[in-house]
């Protein structure tokens, strides 16, 4: 029978059996095995607060989830096609205006009390079928600061964690990464087992409720390396590039990163980096990959820029249509070896 699923080997990826990129090399480096992504995670949001659902709406028309989610499906195989096997998305989203000092909308597939609400699943289960038809592996995250005060205390955190990895595991999803928190330092969280205190429970907790099945991790802040009691019980390290203005900031970064006395050997994936600079001989994605980690493009809407651009600013537009998605992809493709031409 053959083998389904993402799984970790000498800490390289395999996906269905196979390496990711089998055999794959740019400039020096080896691309088998890397995980390179993108921030894809508004493709379930909702905004069930009536104050500040306008917020969002399209340029013509109201904002709709089911909408944003069949966008982003369409979008889904071109992604694909230029290289992209795994995108983040996230049960509490992120912030969809960037950068947000206070988050009023309210964004979140767990209730109060941690159990999940049908309407965000079902989205997300047309878009985790989708990454199983495409060969895709996502990372699933659960939860998000500025979101995460909805969640009334320790109780409903685990049942939230316990939902989720139930939901998933019951579905068959064998395809997916489990990102427990986006970036779990950030003192934004209102809740206690959300930072990095916290935070080993809530891995070690998924983990043994999927008996095994499902790899899991969580993000620090851009430029932070993880504390050794998460990287302890972590099956991949996840690291933010945000913030890390230089290459050889990100080269230092998973330097530091593999000096922890815990690491032994996981693969070290960047999933969200906010720099770019595609079109240089060096930039923090080549940094990343010359020293050995994944990366992923993290792209905003940003104050006066048109509809197209970024790819977390709410209502987002899910193709590859301006000036930095097109960089990205562009490089991507090359490194990755995909013939593709874009729009």
């Amino acid at each position: 029978m053959a083998e389904h699923g993402i799984a970790i080997r000498d800490g390289r990826f395999f996906l269905n059996g196979e390496p990711t990129y089998p055999g794959r090399r740019y400039r020096d480096w080896t691309i088998e095995g890397r995980l390179l992504n993108s921030r894809m995670v508004q493709g379930i949001f909702d905004d069930l607060n009536p104050e500040t659902r306008a917020r969002f709406a399209y340029q013509d028309g109201p904002w709709d989830p089911e909408r944003n989610t069949r966008e982003f499906l369409a979008a889904m195989p071109l992604w694909r096609r230029c290289g992209l096997l795994s995108f983040t998305i996230n049960l509490q989203g992120g912030s969809p205006e960037g950068y947000s000092q206070s988050q009023p909308w309210h964004n979140s597939a767990f209730a109060a009390d941690g159990t999940l609400r049908p309407a965000y699943m079902d989205r997300l289960a047309r878009i985790l079928d989708g990454a199983v038809t495409l060969g895709m592996a996502p990372i699933v995250g659960f939860f998000y600061f500025g979101q995460d005060q909805r969640l009334d205390g320790d109780d409903a955190v685990r049942r939230a964690v316990d939902s989720a990895t139930d939901w998933i595991v019951a579905h068959g999803y064998d395809n997916v990464i489990i990102e427990i928190a986006n970036e779990c330092d950030v003192r934004a969280y209102d809740q206690r087992l959300i930072r990095p205190d916290g935070i080993p429970e809530l891995i070690v907790r998924c983990r043994e409720r999927s008996r095994g099945k499902l790899l899991v991790g969580t993000s620090f802040g851009g430029g932070t390396v993880p504390t050794e009691a998460v990287a302890e019980v972590s099956d991949v390290l996840l690291i933010h590039g945000n913030g890390v203005g230089r290459p050889d900031g990100i080269r230092e970064q998973v330097r530091r990163t593999r000096a922890l006395r815990a690491f032994r050997g996981q693969p070290l994936v960047y999933n969200e980096d906010d720099h770019f600079d595609f079109d240089q001989p060096d930039n923090n994605f080549l940094a990343a990959l010359g020293a050995g980690a994944s990366w992923g493009y993290f792209d905003y809407r940003q104050k006066g820029e048109g509809y197209a651009e970024g790819y977390q600013s709410v209502p987002v537009d899910w193709g590859i249509n301006s000036a930095r998605k097109r960089g990205f992809f562009r490089l991507l493709a090359e490194v990755t070896g995909s013939e593709v031409t874009l729009p």
